[in-house]
């Protein structure tokens, strides 16, 4: 009987220290957080702009940037307010269906995106390349002209431009050696031939060739010579293709990387959005009913 009632005991203390510990917990105050501004039952508060400030912000340009955070927020929820009130029914649920389907467009690209990212093969070498490029050559013409050069820009008041220029136009081993051993002194420098460079890039490099003037001097074995008050520039047209040829391999070839990666990511994605429905299908979550007519 001793033991009995003191076991008795004993529960009621622990029951007691439980019920204590709760009504502590219970009664214990939650942390109150500030807000930085009202309107109407929406609060703005610290923790929605902090991410927003850099570290790096001085005193003064953060308290102007919250300033202005706060007014925008303000202006944004009172007129948003005042939408509420004087949208029609029709206009607010046509909204709501509108940023539903956006909210569900942001998760679902996102979670394709990275599934795409994981899965998606993107391997390709150059004869998956080329194969495509041949299947495919009469859709890949040019709607820009394309030229082969080597070019050399000289400042105006460079002393042996004369032999600058035979190297140029020779262009043999010894000759490539020779401008190699100098080119420290040149002020633009492009001695690769075998690429082809669109012909307003040339225009970017080269600003006394223009649209207006480009036929004169982008033509297939035209050497050139153009000066301005700073510099003088050199080159030798290698070879050019016109706007309608078909683009060379090399210069369309990563364009037909992406394509070729376009593709099989709209086949994964396809082939995804299947897979996915014919789960739901056998799992019983996803089914079509049938209006009786």
């Amino acid at each position: 009987m001793f033991f009995l009632q003191k076991s008795k005991k004993s529960s009621f203390l622990v029951i007691g220290l439980f019920v204590l510990s709760s009504c502590n917990s219970l009664f214990k105050e939650k942390e109150v957080k500030e807000p930085l501004a009202r309107v109407g039952d929406s609060y703005l508060y610290e923790d929605d702009i902090a991410s927003l400030i850099s570290n790096d912000m001085a005193a003064q340009d953060s308290a102007l940037f919250v300033s202005n955070y706060i007014n925008n927020w303000a202006s944004k929820q009172l007129l948003l307010s005042k939408s509420k009130i004087n949208l029609s029914e029709e206009k607010l649920k046509e909204f709501d269906r509108l940023v539903n389907d956006y909210k569900a467009d942001l998760y679902t690209r996102a979670y394709i995106e990275a599934l795409v990212l994981k899965e998606q093969d993107t391997a390709l070498t150059t004869s998956q390349l080329k194969e495509y490029y041949e299947k495919e050559m009469e859709n890949f013409r040019l709607n820009e002209k394309l030229v082969q050069l080597r070019f050399i820009g000289l400042p105006s008041q460079f002393l042996d431009k004369d032999a600058v220029i035979d190297k140029m136009k020779n262009w043999k081993d010894a000759d490539k050696r020779y401008l190699d051993s100098i080119a420290v002194q040149f002020k633009k420098i492009h001695f690769n031939d075998s690429i082809w460079v669109s012909a307003s890039r040339i225009m970017e490099e080269i600003p006394l060739i223009t649209f207006i003037n480009e036929e004169k001097y982008l033509k297939k074995s035209q050497f050139f010579e153009l000066q301005d008050s700073t510099e003088v520039y050199l080159g030798r047209v290698k070879d050019v293709l016109e706007i309608g040829d078909t683009a060379p391999f090399e210069y369309i070839a990563p364009d037909i990387r992406q394509l070729i990666l376009n593709r099989r990511k709209l086949n994964y994605i396809r082939k995804l959005e299947t897979e996915i429905l014919d789960e739901a299908i056998k799992k019983n979550e996803f089914e079509v009913y049938e209006k009786n007519e």
